[in-house]
């Protein structure tokens, strides 16, 4: 079984686009995490009518990547063999894409199948955005800058396998490269399947401000994930600065009473 997790949060006007794309793919099942909105998503959503989708609905806001392990604990419980994330404002069109993502789980055993989103990095990469560094630093931790380059769940969709759901905490998928680095440490296999440059993925332009929070946000989950690697107390600072970002709005305590609740007996 193949599903697709997509977490929304005030994507109204992008995703019927975004189930519109996903729908036409050989996938068994579209799990649409949707939380936190005050416009028109469930609305859409609930338009589409898609016989695929199934839809888990939170009230409120359950933050950055939180919704990944929602999502990833319903898929399980489907039995989903491969499991993909596309956000739900990604409006671009990269279906053949999805499918590498997938067919590198399935067809060529990956555990993590990730996005290449940058084929041409950036040659003097510590003067550039603080997360292509920071990214660097822990595929190079985790011995897989050679083979992986960037690349980090974080960015861009990716698939991972039964095994990887089985072995990883579902807790922590809500901290993608702590993550990929568990993965790791458990000798599972993380290569690159597909690329697809950035601006093909077609997210929402938002203002500075959010960008400089994903920035913080991403440098003290790869921070954490050093840690981790070493077996050191996790933490998220780097010289003076802790490094939080969106990381305070993630809501663990959701994420932790989902996570215990038994499936429904039928």
């Amino acid at each position: 079984m193949i599903s697709v997790v997509v977490p929304a949060r005030n994507e109204g006007g992008r995703i019927t686009t975004v189930l519109q794309n996903l729908g036409t793919l050989p996938i068994d099942q579209i799990i649409l995490v949707a939380n936190g909105s005050r416009d028109s998503t469930m609305h859409e959503a609930l338009n589409m009518r898609l016989p695929k989708l199934q839809i888990i609905y939170f009230h409120d806001s359950l933050g950055i990547d939180i919704p990944r392990a929602i999502g990833a604990k319903a898929a399980l419980a489907l039995g989903s063999d491969a499991v993909a994330f596309v956000d739900g404002d990604m409006v671009g069109t990269f279906n053949e894409n999805l499918m590498e993502l997938v067919d590198g789980i399935l067809l060529k055993h990956m555990d993590m199948a990730l996005t290449n989103c940058y084929p041409s990095p950036p040659r003097h990469i510590e003067r550039c955005n603080p997360t292509f560094q920071w990214r660097l630093n822990l595929n190079k931790e985790l011995g897989l800058e050679k083979k992986i380059s960037i690349a980090n769940p974080s960015h861009g969709p990716h698939a991972v396998s039964r095994r990887f759901l089985e072995t990883t905490p579902l807790r922590e998928l809500a901290i993608p490269p702590v993550s990929m680095t568990l993965a790791r440490m458990n000798k599972l296999r993380i290569d690159v399947a597909t690329t697809i440059p950035h601006y093909r993925l077609g997210s929402s332009v938002k203002n500075q401000i959010h960008t400089n929070k994903i920035i913080d946000t991403i440098v003290g989950d790869c921070l954490e994930a050093i840690a981790a690697f070493r077996n050191h107390p996790r933490n998220r600072q780097w010289q003076s600065k802790t490094y939080l970002g969106y990381h305070i709005d993630r809501r663990f305590d959701l994420l932790d009473s989902f996570l215990d609740e038994k499936p429904c007996s039928k």
